[in-house]
């Protein structure tokens, strides 16, 4: 199961972190790492950081948005160390490691990290259904992110243990919808509104971040996925007629 789980690190500054995050992974029986515009790669510091991680360097895969690093999973959760204007449901670090695991044994899962100095942007949060925090000291709440790589994988690592060799209900193998579809649902929904009149296209406002909020918090499965967009479809069509007739 741990081959489902990618770990997403974003505009990585310091080649070293890379380095030092295949280590952390490797200790903890995960492979999969996706670097989205790291600021220099490939690296001798990288290399030098992964030290007996080293083999895996080449496995590494590099895109140029958060959107291809986690195509096709069907859970994203994303780090952050302090709460936003809009704050997502929140997961701790042994629930971000139980939630991956148990989803990851159906399908494919990630778990992002933004930029050393600056996290992760609200944009990229609002692509997650969940968000974690390492539960630190809260006068210096502040981790390097390959610590904090370091501690989520040990909680996945424990998590993996713990659910090895339990079999998969029947209520864990309902599909869900990827990130793809949830953001053509997004858009198809953003339509509908402005064909209503409830939003102006130009201008959603916070409608649409609340939401995103809603429908991820939901986790709605596929078949409830395309009910929800057959609805959105109607609804479009209607107000393309009732338009027409005025």
């Amino acid at each position: 199961m741990l081959d489902s789980i990618r770990i997403v690190m974003l505009r990585t500054w310091h080649p070293g972190n890379i380095g030092s995050a295949l280590r952390a992974m490797k200790t903890m029986g995960l492979s999969r790492l996706v670097l989205v515009k790291p600021n220099q790669w490939p690296h001798n510091d990288a290399e030098t950081m992964a030290a007996g991680a080293a083999d895996m360097l080449d496995k590494v895969e590099v895109v140029n948005s958060l959107e291809e690093a986690i195509d096709g999973c069907n859970l994203v959760l994303g780090t952050s160390a302090r709460s936003r204007s809009f704050p997502w449901p929140m997961l701790t670090s042994r629930q971000c490691g139980e939630k991956l695991v148990n989803e990851a044994r159906t399908g494919e899962v990630a778990l992002v990290f933004g930029q050393e100095t600056s996290g992760m942007t609200n944009d990229e949060l609002q692509q997650c259904h969940f968000h974690v925090s390492i539960d630190a000291n809260p006068d210096y709440p502040v981790l390097n992110v390959a610590s904090a790589i370091q501690i989520l994988c040990y909680e996945i690592r424990q998590a993996g243990i713990e659910q090895s060799g339990r079999e998969v209900t029947n209520e864990e193998q309902v599909p869900y919808p990827d990130t793809q579809q949830m953001e053509l649902f997004y858009k198809q929904l953003e339509l509908a509104l402005g064909d209503i009149n409830f939003i102006i296209r130009q201008h959603p406002g916070k409608i649409m971040t609340r939401l995103r909020r809603l429908f991820n918090r939901a986790r709605p499965e596929q078949e409830e996925m395309n009910i929800l967009r057959g609805i959105l479809s109607r609804i479009r069509q209607n107000a393309a007629v009732k338009a027409e007739n005025e």
